[in-house]
C-alpha cells in the first residue's frame, strides 16, 4: 500500500476531547494549525480526512479583476454577462483541480 503509514502511532484525547496528530503524518499530509478536517466514524474507527476547501476571497478577487477588464473593454455587462463570466471562472479553475 503506497499511501499507508509505514508505523502507526499513539495520540491521547486530552479532557477538551483534543487529540494531537503525530508531526511526521501533519507533514506528510500539509495540515497545518486552522486545517479543516472532516471527522466520522465507521464501527469503531476514527477517521478524518482533510478539506481543502477554495479561498473564496480570492475567488471573488479573481473574477472581479475579469469582469473589470471586460467593462473596460466592452463598456457595462449585464447581470447574465457577470454570472456567465462566474461560471466561467469556476469550470476553469474545476479544470485545473482536476489537471493536477
Amino acid at each position: 500500500m503506497e499511501n499507508a503509514v509505514e508505523e502507526p502511532d499513539i495520540t491521547i484525547v486530552s479532557d477538551k476531547g483534543q487529540i494531537v496528530i503525530p508531526a511526521p503524518l501533519r507533514n506528510k499530509l500539509g495540515i497545518k494549525p486552522r486545517s479543516k478536517l472532516l471527522v466520522y466514524s465507521v464501527e469503531d474507527i476514527i477517521i478524518l480526512k482533510k478539506l481543502t476547501l477554495p479561498d473564496v476571497k480570492k475567488e471573488m478577487q479573481d473574477i472581479w479583476k475579469e469582469v473589470d477588464k471586460k467593462i473596460a473593454k466592452y463598456g457595462e455587462l449585464s447581470q447574465e454577462e457577470v454570472q456567465a463570466e462566474i461560471k466561467g471562472h469556476r469550470a476553469e479553475q474545476k479544470r485545473k483541480t482536476k489537471r493536477g
